[in-house]
């Protein structure tokens, strides 16, 4: 098994992505890490040569201020390019990168390419959910601004699959995203989704959510167009956020009494913030691509690019993209009888 990981995508690249796969190195030795980007740099945070880690030199770096297609297309040498380039000819088999998400959407879709019955890719991750050690799988993310219900649809297969296989979930309830729980809720896109997904066969539809429910485990995957499923999961991380600064600086400013419970409350309230803390979970997946496309947070630490290491493998080890193309054969002919 062979990762391409762009070394130089992130806040704090190179050194937090070589930790992190110094950190899944422990664990997987039977993984082949190719590290893509400055040679120079990369090497001043591998403590020694290791034969599971191969360094590609680049040149270039593509960073969050440039334009995604045009940096795709004209920093050719880039380490997020190259490593793109190398899943496309087969010298790897997926592709990691904590930078720009534009410009790994438009080289996932550019060199990687999108399966033959999807349309559209879109994002997924996995939300914390408050009742249930499971969470929730939610797509999309913003890969696809403005959808079409049938890109709903596809994207309730593709997640069903990974929940499956790789969160081995039996039957994962799939929800749609909605101002109201009522069938006749919604605009048009999601009222037609709604049809679509009530009468596919593939999954197991168990209706409209709510925004406000999303993280009480009522489903084990939600669907959204990409518009609104990137405002709602910008909203919830920055509402966590804000929660768990409130509760710090309402602490600092109190009295001792006030102190003295958050000392006893301190095991609960870090519990509560690595379950809400979006940088210590794994990354989102670009679903409907030919190879397993993963995108970390850029403020990632290296437990997280371990952690999105982890989910990479879960992805091969299952053949999840082939068993998702499996599926989407299954829909296409059921559509022509």
């Amino acid at each position: 098994m062979k990762i391409a990981i762009d070394a130089m995508g992130g806040d704090n690249a190179p050194k937090v992505i070589v930790d992190g796969v110094l950190k899944a190195l422990e664990k997987y030795q039977n993984i082949e890490y190719i590290l893509y980007g400055d040679e120079n740099e990369i090497k001043k945070y591998l403590t020694e040569e290791n034969k599971n880690i191969k360094i590609v030199h680049t040149s270039e770096v593509i960073t969050y201020d440039d334009s995604p297609v045009k940096a795709v297309r004209s920093k050719k040498d880039s380490s997020l390019v190259v490593a793109a380039r190398a899943v496309k000819k087969g010298e790897a088999d997926a592709l990691l990168s904590a930078g720009n998400t534009g410009a790994l959407l438009a080289a996932g879709l550019l060199f990687i390419g999108r399966m033959k019955q999807i349309e559209r890719p879109g994002l997924l991750t996995t939300l914390p959910s408050i009742n249930d050690e499971n969470g929730t799988d939610f797509i999309d993310l913003g890969a696809t601004s403005d959808s079409k219900a049938e890109f709903l649809n596809s994207y309730a297969i593709l997640a069903s699959v990974y929940a499956n296989k790789v969160r081995k979930i039996n039957n994962p309830k799939v929800a749609l995203l909605n101002n109201g729980t009522e069938e006749t809720k919604g605009n048009d896109v999601t009222k037609e989704a709604f049809g679509l997904l009530k009468n596919n066969k593939q999954i197991n539809f168990v209706g409209n959510l709510e925004a406000r429910d999303l993280l009480y485990g009522k489903a084990d995957i939600v669907v959204a167009d990409g518009f609104t499923g990137n405002a709602v999961l910008k909203s919830t991380e920055g509402a966590a956020l804000a929660i768990m600064k409130l509760l710090k600086t309402n602490v600092m400013e109190g009295n001792l009494l006030v102190k003295l419970g958050a000392v006893l409350l301190k095991p609960a309230i870090k519990k509560v913030r690595a379950k809400m803390d979006y940088t210590d979970h794994n990354g989102a997946i670009l679903m409907g691509v030919k190879a397993p496309v993963v995108k970390s947070h850029g403020s990632s630490k290296a437990s997280t690019i371990c952690a999105c290491i982890e989910q990479i493998k879960m992805m091969i080890d299952n053949n999840v993209v082939e068993e998702i193309e499996n599926e989407l054969k299954n829909m296409s002919n059921e559509v022509e009888e």
